[in-house]
Parts: structure tokens; sequence; C-alpha cells
């Protein structure tokens, strides 16, 4: 089926739209390209453009008649960031996605899979969160996707839509086939960082607070192939009738954790990359980046009962593919100078 992809341009977005082509779906990327690649846009379907631009997703859909089911990733994505600059989070985010649905719900296109984050949660004993566990966004950046849920699950109540927000836990690794992956310049992403400073272009990675209060001090994360998932949207935009369908689905929204269901701090995610790499990094401990937490890992229960979706692939594997894009990455995305 043909499918609207905001953000289809980025990290996570790219793999997705590599995934739905290879299970013989057909994406249709929509993009700014302000943070997004044209290199992973090559040889697709691509508009660029704003979100926000009713005309511009009136033509798309004039196009595309097909299309019945939105993929929206388009966002800032950066914690740190977010909290120099919560206006442009908050416009970029928040008011730009929801002129996005308001337009999809006019122009008769009800069906919404919601890029959504696990930073959403508060802390909890033994840092094991399901979907229905107490939220406390502490970050713009995760307000943003906060509020965004929201908004669906609301629009979803008053305007007859449907939504799926599926909450991300820490997307690594690449494509398996190299298609795309981390295309920051300098990568904030915790894996992105290790493999620079490997491949030498960071001289030390810093294990930024160490004084949290689990095993060994460090952060505690849900580290998820990248790879893993793109599979679970494609699970998401394939069971997406089946999963309302279910007569005990009485709500016209749902959230979903996708994680591993494995908790692994940082510190143990340097030692496993160490160990795929084959020898030791520079590293220092420091202090927690503004808007950082302890962190926390994903019951995954909801996603292997209503995707028929679970992790296949392991931290290593993800590192093992972080390095080799971090290897060609300059062969394959243009940076202006």
């Amino acid at each position: 089926m043909k499918v609207l992809v905001t953000g289809g341009a980025g990290y996570i977005g790219s793999t997705v739209c590599s995934a739905l082509i290879d299970h013989g779906h057909e994406p249709v990327i929509l993009d700014s390209l302000v943070t997004g690649r044209p290199e992973f846009v090559k040889d697709r379907i691509f508009y660029r453009g704003d979100i926000a631009d009713k005309e511009l997703l009136k033509k798309i859909f004039d196009d595309h008649p097909e299309i019945q089911h939105t993929i929206h990733f388009a966002a800032l994505i950066l914690v740190p960031e977010s909290v120099q600059k919560p206006y442009e989070y908050y416009y970029e985010n928040v008011a730009k996605s929801l002129i996005l649905f308001k337009n999809l719900h006019e122009l008769g296109r009800p069906n919404v899979i919601f890029s959504s984050s696990a930073s959403i949660y508060d802390d909890v004993p033994g840092f094991m969160v399901r979907e229905d566990s107490p939220l406390n966004p502490r970050s713009p950046y995760a307000r943003t996707k906060y509020m965004m849920e929201m908004v669906l699950k609301d629009f979803c109540h008053a305007y007859g839509m449907k939504g799926i927000a599926l909450r991300y836990f820490n997307p690594i690794g690449a494509d398996p086939k190299m298609r795309s992956g981390i295309h920051a310049r300098f990568p904030s992403h915790v894996l992105g960082k290790l493999v620079d400073v490997a491949l030498g272009k960071e001289p030390v990675f810093k294990i930024t607070g160490t004084n949290w209060d689990t095993r060994d001090g460090s952060g505690i994360r849900d580290y998820i192939h990248v790879w893993d998932l793109a599979m679970a949207h494609l699970k998401a935009l394939e069971r997406f009738e089946a999963i309302f369908a279910r007569p005990e689905q009485t709500e016209p929204y749902v959230a979903i954790n996708l994680g591993s269901g494995h908790g692994v701090t940082v510190k143990e995610l340097v030692a496993a990359f160490e160990k795929v790499y084959g020898q030791s990094i520079n590293k220092v401990e420091a202090p927690p980046r503004e808007g950082d937490v302890a962190g926390a890992y994903a019951n995954a229960d909801k996603a292997l009962e209503l995707l028929h979706w679970k992790t296949e692939l392991t931290i290593e594997d993800g590192i093992r593919d972080a390095l080799q894009w971090g290897k060609i990455r300059e062969t394959i995305l243009k940076f202006d100078d």
C-alpha cells in the first residue's frame, strides 16, 4: 500500500521507508530537509515542503489518492537543544503537528501512526515502564511528544480518526544494508558518539551522569536496533485495521512501547562496544546534560500482543552496524564545509 511518511529523510524515517519498500509498500515522503538528508530520498517518491502546508498536502493526496495512512516522524529531536530553544521545539513539533492532524482530518485521511518517545515516562521503581505507567516529561522535547499524544488522542475521539502512538526507547545502529544511518555531522546519540571516538573524530566519550540510582550509577536505557524499530512500523501499518477491529479495543487511540524489554546501563553499553570494537576507547565520567534523566526500559508485552512484533537484533548487531555506517557515512552524505 501507499503511505505518507513525514520526516522520511531522517534517520528513523528513512530506515522505515526502506523496510516498507522491502516488503512491497510504497512510501510517499514529505520532508523539509531542514534536518533530513536528500541522499535518503533519492529514487523515492519525495515532496519537499512543510508538514503544515495544506496545499502541498492536498497535492500529495491528489497525486496519490490511494494513501489512507500517515506515519508522522517529522520533528526536532535533541533534548539539550530543546532546553536551549523551547520556542523552536514547541513551534515545529507541536504547532505544526497540530495543523497536520487537522489537515489530515479535513482531507479525509484519518489514520495516523505517531512517532512518540519513552522520554515521556516518569521514574518508576525498577525502571521498567508499561504503557499505563506514570508520565512525567522533563524536557521541552519530551513535553512536545506528550502534548502531541494528547492532541492525537483528542482528535481521534472528536473527529473519528484512529491513532497509534509508538513510544520509542533508544534507537541504535543503521540499516543493515547501509542505505541510511545516523546523519548528523556531530551525532548526539550515545552510539554515534562512541563510533566517532573509535574512528578518531572525537577525542573522548563522556559518560554523562554517573550518580543515578542504577546498578552502576550510569543511566539505564533500552537500546533497540533501528531496523527492529522499522519493522515495528511495518507491523503497525499492516495490522492497523486489525488492531482497531479487536472487540476489546474500544478506544480509537492506542499507545505502544517499542523496546527490547531489557535495561542496559550506559557503562554496560560502553563495555559491549569495546568488546565488538576489539579495543578500549578513551572515556571519562561527566555530569548529566540538561534534560537528562536516569532512564527506563520497556515492558514490550503490548507490542507483541497488538503488533505481533518483538526485537530480533542484539545490541552487538547495533554496534556492528553503527561502526560500519560510521566508516562509510561520509562517502554517502555530502556535508557542506
